[in-house]
């Protein structure tokens, strides 16, 4: 199989003069889109109050986003590859502006979860179009530090999420409160979408065939764009996304909604059957000579499927961190809400940092950023196992976490945006979307899986002894898996440094 990296490299690009507009519009949408998914957390409290939502009702207001969300996201960015970015990243924040005014005007808790999904669908719109879109517009040392700047704002948008919807909630009361921290995005959206439509060149809206030169960093094989002018839209490979689509969903589904229905997990053999059977229909699609939903070549290139396998395994691991933490602070230290947020301050302002740092130096150490971030993140797992366990017999403070945890926020911004940046760095351009999408498709299902693994076994220790064990096992179980993602960044250091490697 021919590698879609193997196109020596264009050297005619010349970068856009509105290039950090436009990476001004997408950023103030990831915090947008960010924000929201903080916020709803601290209101979920609020909301079973308010609509009288039952305990299955505020599952699927985390849940229902997350699944739709999950679902689109590689559909989207393979439309986007061919239809143009800008206009279905603009699509995407229209809907989860609407979607947000539904779900601030929500008269009951179904009403919500309907709008949620919707919010899902329009970020798994958006999202791959504006990774794609970084992509087109910068290269080199500037792609690094544009990705810098992405991961800068994802910790902004952690750390100050809990807090405004705390302020939100207190200033608007029970009642309106709530509604406050979906309406917050609706401003936001607005201007994105008015600054969009203005700075957007129009030439990033393509059609099918008219694809970049041909480059590594902007072509697609010959075939697939003769396909492209062939098809017109139907290089969109619909009956491949409903396939991935559907495989994602039965994937997903049991691990968000098991507690209410065991049985779900039956869908588990499925989803592996639909798998393999949009595995088989992208090969005989690519053997007629059509153009696939996701060119199974793209993982041909090393680097791109270390990156991705890194990024899942650490998304399973990581991302659990903070579940853990605010269960421990309130249910196991009988701490408030509020006081339990505080303890992820210090680590998402130090993630922004690092992504700013690590973002600027990416292309000059390359896999050694993330290296060291995974031996970061051990090393901050480690000591607050410490903490925790001095606090059990009265030889230390929990606070404590604060300077520990802060390893992690570090680990965060040293790990995502660079691994981020080096993953893609090989992709043509006309996968952007993608490609995107998949590594975003594989950090939606570790996070599924892995909250859903480690809650598991904190509740199973939890039955037999206590909070302090419970959550030593808990950390032990993640160390496992951020050691396997350090294997795989080591093995893809090793596979950058051989001759002619890609």
């Amino acid at each position: 199989m021919t590698s879609l990296s193997s196109h020596p490299v264009s050297q005619s690009h010349r970068p856009d003069p509105g290039r950090w507009r436009i990476l001004a519009v997408l950023l103030t949408t990831i915090f947008m889109s960010l924000i929201g998914v903080s916020i709803v957390n601290v209101a979920l409290p609020s909301i079973h109050t308010a609509l009288d939502a039952t305990q299955s009702d505020m599952q699927w207001v985390l849940s229902g986003y997350a699944l739709t969300f999950g679902v689109v996201l590689v559909a989207a960015g393979r439309a986007g590859d061919l239809m143009g970015r800008g206009g279905l990243f603009l699509i995407g924040v229209a809907l989860f502006t609407l979607a947000s005014v539904a779900a601030g005007l929500a008269p009951d808790a179904a009403w919500l979860n309907g709008a949620r999904f919707a919010q899902g669908v329009g970020s798994g719109l958006l999202n791959p179009q504006g990774l794609g879109m970084i992509q087109h517009y910068f290269r080199g040392a500037e792609r690094g530090r544009a990705f810098g700047y992405f991961g800068t704002m994802v910790g902004f948008s952690v750390a100050i999420g809990p807090v405004l919807g705390g302020l939100l909630i207190e200033l608007g009361g029970l009642e309106i409160g709530w509604r406050l921290t979906f309406l917050v995005n609706v401003p936001i959206g607005i201007a994105v979408i008015i600054l969009g439509l203005r700075w957007f060149p129009r030439p990033l809206i393509r059609r099918p065939g008219s694809h970049a030169p041909a480059g590594k960093s902007g072509a697609v094989d010959q075939a697939d764009a003769e396909a492209a002018d062939r098809l017109g839209w139907r290089s969109l490979d619909p009956f491949g996304s409903l396939l991935l689509g559907l495989a994602v969903l039965s994937f997903l589904y049991p691990f968000v909604e098991s507690r209410t229905a065991p049985l779900t997990w039956l869908l588990l053999p499925l989803s592996l059957g639909l798998t393999a059977a949009w595995i088989g229909w992208e090969r005989r699609t690519m053997r007629r000579g059509l153009s696939p939903m996701v060119d199974l070549r793209i993982f041909s290139t090393t680097s791109f499927s270390n990156g991705v396998l890194i990024m899942a395994l650490y998304f399973l691991g990581m991302t659990s961190i903070w579940v853990l933490v605010a269960l421990y602070a309130q249910e196991g230290l009988g701490m408030s809400a509020l006081l339990s947020s505080l303890f992820g301050i210090p680590a998402a302002l130090l993630s922004s940092w690092a992504s700013d740092w690590a973002g600027r130096r990416v292309m000059t150490y390359g896999r050694r950023i993330v290296i060291v971030g995974l031996l970061l993140a051990l090393a901050g797992l480690l000591t607050s196992g410490m903490v925790i366990l001095l606090q059990a017999h009265g030889l230390a403070s929990a606070w404590w976490l604060l300077l520990t945890l802060s390893f992690i926020g570090l680990a965060q911004g040293l790990v995502i945006s660079p691994n981020q940046a080096l993953t893609l760095m090989d992709v043509p351009l006309d996968y952007a979307g993608s490609s995107g999408a998949i590594m975003q498709t594989g950090q939606r299902i570790g996070t599924a899986v892995g909250i859903a693994m480690i809650t598991a076994v904190i509740f199973w220790v939890l039955n037999m002894s206590s909070w302090p064990t419970a959550m030593l096992a808990g950390l032990g179980v993640i160390e496992l898996v951020v050691l396997i993602a350090l294997r795989v960044a080591i093995k893809d250091q090793r596979d950058r440094q051989r001759p002619g490697a890609i």
